[in-house]
Order: C-alpha cells, then sequence, then structure tokens
C-alpha cells in the first residue's frame, strides 16, 4: 500500500490492520555523527567507539531521538495516503518507548499499523498509528510508538 493514494472510505476500512513495512534503513557511525552536531548530544555511547566499546553495547549506539526521527522516511515508504490530502502534518506521540539499543551499522524498517481515524472539530482527519522498529537480525525492536499523524483534506 505504500505510496498508494486511497479514498477516505477505503483509508478508513484500513483500522486495525498492518497496512506496510518500510525498506531497511541504514544507521551507518556517520549518520549518528551527523545527528549528535545537529543536536548537540555528544555522549560518548554514541560518538567515541573507544569508550563505548567498553559497555554491555560493545559499540557505538544510535540516539533513540535519531531512530525515532527515521519514522517520516519509513513512513513514506510503507503508509498509504488519503486522496486529495492538501498537506499532512506530525501531530505528535502518545508513546514511546525505546526497547533495545540501534548499534552503528545497523539496519532498520518501520511496521505500520493504523489503530485509529477520526475527524477533528476543525476538519482535519487524525490517525493514530501503532509502529514498530525493528533492528536487522535482532528478536527485540528498537522502538515502539503510537504515532499521531493530521490529514487536510479537500
Amino acid at each position: 500500500m505504500a505510496g498508494k493514494s486511497l479514498t477516505l472510505d477505503e483509508y478508513r476500512g484500513l483500522v486495525g490492520q498492518e497496512v506496510g513495512v518500510s525498506d531497511w534503513v541504514d544507521v551507518p557511525q556517520s549518520k549518528i555523527d551527523a545527528f549528535a552536531e545537529v543536536t548537540g548530544d555528544h555522549q560518548f555511547i554514541h560518538v567515541n567507539p573507544e569508550l563505548a566499546a567498553q559497555t554491555p553495547f560493545g559499540t557505538t549506539i544510535a540516539h533513540g531521538y535519531l531512530t525515532l526521527s527515521l519514522l517520516s522516511v519509513m513512513a513514506y515508504q510503507a503508509m498509504p495516503g488519503i486522496k486529495g490530502t492538501r498537506m499532512g502534518v506530525n501531530y505528535g506521540l502518545n508513546k514511546v518507548r525505546f526497547m533495545a539499543p540501534v548499534k552503528s551499522g545497523k539496519r532498520v524498517r518501520g511496521r505500520f499499523t493504523i489503530a485509529d481515524v477520526t475527524q477533528r472539530p476543525d476538519g482535519a482527519w487524525q490517525t493514530t498509528v501503532n509502529v514498530s522498529v525493528e533492528i536487522d537480525g535482532e528478536t527485540k525492536p528498537a522502538l515502539a510508538a503510537e504515532w499521531i499523524t493530521l490529514a487536510f483534506v479537500g
């Protein structure tokens, strides 16, 4: 369904269903370093391979918020759209749990399930999506979140 535009009725009919899985997204050290530079979060566990090697992780790990920020690119790949949408915006998150670290050099992908679609008083359509970010080769997901987006249709 990725990239497919559905009618509002078709889209609303997907509540409770997994609608897509993104492609794998690489998380190399260069991406982790760039995120550290942009956010100012230079904690050694993210940017110092020598010190990070001495931790239980054995290597540097991605910032949890870096992994969370990758939801947008994953959603573009995995989520269907609503026909006639003029604009879509990120409205926020109800829940986020960082469940396992993403080690430098790993790949992640998002698995998306539409939990709810409701019309707001301002006319926007609010979608609540349950998303799990899987780590290639790992059994525990990197994160689980309840993500809310708004679509302005018409």
